[in-house]
């Protein structure tokens, strides 16, 4: 299992950071593959009022989830910093505090979550037509919030010591797993939008699973009881790096539902066409997301080793590698994306035109404008493998109130494009905070600790 981990203090950052993020990018797409596929089943068995059920559940769901990301993503820098500067008995210390944390937050979670859910879709008048459908997905997929939590955590653990490759096959895995149990649960036994949420929920069972049999087979993470220990010191570090990074994700998840709140005023028609290309949002970051998990490791291994100049060089390598990879994917959804959208959308032919005029025009707005994403992810992910989740947070209030302030404004003058501008706006926002902050901490870097860096120029 050494062979898995990846030491990427050493060698040509572009090539390291880009070989890194493949596999996960591979793993999203598996991810995301079978969260299209839940659309595509609800959006064409069940219909377009299912279909705008999933939409006003969405914002709701992913502040749980980010809120899970958050905080296992600050505990995975931490590791990433431990692991580079091979300080492995701290390492799973670090490991046994953030496996209590979760625990608790999971649990927290699941409480809140279900005593949320009534009061938060009334507070944002979501439609009496799709109400019970959204509550009751919601209900069993944050029942299911401990799941979720343990495949974050052991994710994160893997990608901390440069494993990508064991998420990917485990996404490959889960993949396979929620497209059948989706095409069981709702097209043969007919469960309706419960069959959806109950094939998530095994799907990502199963990949944590995975994850965590081959965590459990690497010989530096050999777990001892006082591994387990509470040690107050080391988990204050922890929360004050995943904190920041989930309280970010929360208020970008509230904007979100704030942006609900208006689209629920356009009709059940808009809210599915709207649904379908949120859908495709993850797609669009797919890549983006990956290259941030890249960087988050890249730069922790490489700030634990002590070597500031293979941090910037990675930086610009990582920025080129984003911006080819966000203009490639804008090419194809501008030339394939009608046709993409068409595979969620049920209905009557009315029905059916209309909601898909909705979904392209946004689709189209939010290619254009994939650059500007994808400098967002590589740049937040710089700064948080140098250990700052707080600037990270400060850009998370930037795209709230951007998307805020652009989803209850600009429709009012504009119409339904002004929802549509709120998204891209609130990415202008989060950079301006980002791309400066990222010159700032990247002066007060130390110099290194007397290596050469020769891999660069080899």
């Amino acid at each position: 299992m050494a062979n898995r981990t990846k030491n990427m203090t050493e060698g040509k950052p572009g090539s390291l950071i880009l070989t890194f993020a493949l596999p996960l990018m591979a793993g999203n797409v598996f991810q995301q593959l079978y969260t299209v596929v839940d659309t595509m089943v609800v959006g064409k068995v069940l219909g377009v009022s299912a279909l705008a059920a999933l939409g006003a559940a969405d914002w709701l769901n992913w502040m749980m989830l980010g809120i899970i990301q958050g905080f296992t993503q600050g505990f995975g820098i931490l590791m990433a910093q431990e692991f580079g500067a091979k300080q492995y008995g701290r390492l799973r210390k670090v490991v046994g505090s953030a496996g209590v944390l979760s625990v608790f937050f999971a649990f927290l979670l699941v409480t809140v979550g279900q005593l949320a859910v009534g009061p938060v879709l009334d507070l944002l008048q979501t439609p009496d037509a799709i109400l019970s459908g959204a509550q009751l997905y919601l209900r069993i997929m944050f029942m299911g919030l401990p799941i979720v939590t343990a495949y974050n955590l052991f994710a994160c653990i893997l990608r901390s010591l440069g494993d990508g490759q064991t998420p990917l096959q485990a996404m490959v895995v889960a993949s396979v797993t929620n497209i059948a149990l989706d095409l069981l649960f709702v097209t043969v036994f007919h469960w309706g939008i419960a069959g959806a949420a109950a094939a998530t929920l095994i799907a990502q069972l199963i990949s944590g699973l995975y994850c965590l049999y081959f965590i459990c087979r690497i010989e530096l993470l050999k777990m001892s009881r006082q591994d387990f220990r509470i040690e107050s010191g080391l988990c204050g570090k922890l929360l004050f790096l995943g904190f920041p990074m989930a309280l970010q994700n929360c208020m970008i998840a509230v904007g979100g539902m704030i942006i609900q709140f208006v689209v629920n005023g356009f009709g059940v028609v808009f809210i599915a066409g709207y649904t379908a290309t949120n859908k495709l949002y993850g797609i669009l970051e797919i890549a983006a997301t990956s290259y941030g998990y890249a960087m988050i490791t890249y730069v922790g291994q490489n700030l634990g080793a002590g070597k500031s100049r293979r941090i910037r060089q990675g930086m610009r390598d990582a920025i080129i590698i984003a911006l080819v990879t966000s203009v490639v994917i804008a090419a194809v959804m501008l030339g394939f994306g009608r046709i993409i959208l068409g595979w969620f959308i049920s209905g009557t032919p009315q029905e059916m035109e209309a909601a898909l005029e909705v979904a392209y025009q946004y689709l189209t707005i939010m290619s254009l404008c994939l650059p500007v994403l994808y400098i967002l992810h590589v740049t937040r992910a710089a700064i948080q493998g140098m250990g700052n989740t707080l600037l990270p947070m400060a850009s998370g209030i930037a795209e709230f109130l951007m998307r805020t302030v652009t989803a209850l404004l600009l429709p009012i003058v504009i119409g339904e494009t002004g929802i549509y501008l709120a998204e891209i706006a609130a990415w202008m926002g989060a950079d301006v905070v980002l791309v400066s902050s990222y010159f700032v901490m990247v002066r007060k870097l130390p110099e290194d600790k007397g290596e050469e860096m020769t891999e660069v120029c080899a």
